[in-house]
């Protein structure tokens, strides 16, 4: 055909492509500690919902989850109004971008952190300013908070931070908050927030208690390990809320997961036992990795990080031949989830060969 190609956006010739972790072989057989999932199935009585919705499937699901973002607010003690449901916190985030950013807006990062970010930020017409981590795979707050401009619409704060799992301490966002302007919004990304025991770790919804321009992000994916059906949201002031609400997509999240997610919230005691149990697993590998000489961050999340540089792309594929697929940043270090004690023991044969 010799008709003129309808263009694509400009600002997707530079998007970086999301790499999802990696995915046992059919047939293969292999520990999957490269996608921060849990390794426990979801309980029994959330797969009874499950099973008892799927045969209203053919039906439109509650468009705003009116249900389950009542449920949500009742957990947290916040108002209705100020919790926005959506496909999974990536979706979520995207929307609140959405529904802030003009084309052109900066908006300010840490690098490295979730890889999302940047894909988010230029889908929003925004502009993505990375600022280094600090040592310790630490967020640099004051250098993130030096990075704003008049420019600036919005500074992402992951806390713990995806892939290397050290949590901002209260401290810390206490100041970060106090020398950003008050016109710019700060998005607390809390994906893990369930595995964090720092005590002096910053309580994000007392930071939104406390302000008018202050969001929280949450997910279902990782502790109450439904990644499979994709249950995100916001806690965000009702003004900002509504306008996010605007912004997402109508019926964003299915019926089911609605369903599983109500589930999980009713079972969250039973759930929190599966959570202590993933949190000693993390202890026992960090320590397990420190006994081996390796400095390791202290991470408050389902994984730990490993600086392997140049070294990481091949250590990855020894990994993934002996039975372990891992998350490599090629150049920078690998991301391990934590797994099952089998999935631990056997990372930590491999990891001390590298040593």
């Amino acid at each position: 055909m010799s008709s003129p190609r309808v263009p694509l956006r400009r600002a997707l010739a530079d998007l970086p492509p999301y790499v999802p972790g990696a995915r046992v072989p059919v047939g293969a057989a292999a520990f999957k500690l490269s996608s921060n999932e849990n390794p426990y199935p979801p309980l029994p009585s959330v797969v009874s919902a499950i099973a008892d919705g799927a045969v209203d499937v053919n039906r439109y699901p509650d468009m705003y989850a009116t249900e389950l973002t009542e449920a949500i607010a009742r957990s947290l003690g916040v108002d209705p109004s100020t919790v926005v449901a959506g496909c999974g916190s990536v979706a979520v985030l995207g929307h609140v971008l959405s529904a802030v950013c003009e084309p052109g807006d900066e908006v300010v990062l840490p690098w490295r952190s979730f890889e999302a970010y940047p894909i988010a930020i230029s889908l929003a017409g925004g502009v993505g300013v990375p600022v280094p981590l600090a040592d310790g795979g630490r967020l640099d707050l004051p250098a993130m908070a030096a990075a704003v401009t008049d420019r600036t619409k919005v500074v992402l704060v992951c806390t713990p931070n995806n892939p290397t799992g050290p949590a901002v301490r209260a401290a810390e966002l206490a100041a970060f908050l106090d020398s950003v302007p008050e016109d710019v919004l700060v998005v607390l990304d809390e994906a893990y927030v369930e595995f964090v025991r720092d005590p002096e770790a910053a309580d994000a919804l007392a930071a939104f208690a406390g302000s008018r321009r202050v969001v929280v992000l949450r997910t279902f994916s990782k502790a109450y390990g439904l990644a499979g059906l994709r249950v995100g949201f916001a806690v965000a002031p009702p003004r900002l809320a509504a306008g996010i609400r605007a912004a997402s997509t109508p019926f964003g999240v299915s019926h089911l997961a609605q369903l599983a997610a109500l589930a999980s919230l009713r079972s969250e005691r039973e759930l929190m036992v599966r959570v202590e149990a993933i949190v000693a697993e993390r202890t026992r590998l960090l320590a397990g990795l420190r006994a081996q000489g390796w400095v390791v961050p202290e991470s408050q999340a389902n994984f730990v990080w490993l600086d392997l540089a140049d070294r990481t792309s091949a250590c990855a594929s020894e990994a993934a031949r002996a039975g372990v697929l891992v998350r490599p940043f090629a150049g920078d270090g690998m991301r391990v989830s934590v797994g099952e004690p089998e999935a631990t023991d056997l990372f930590l044969q491999i990891a001390a060969r590298w040593r």
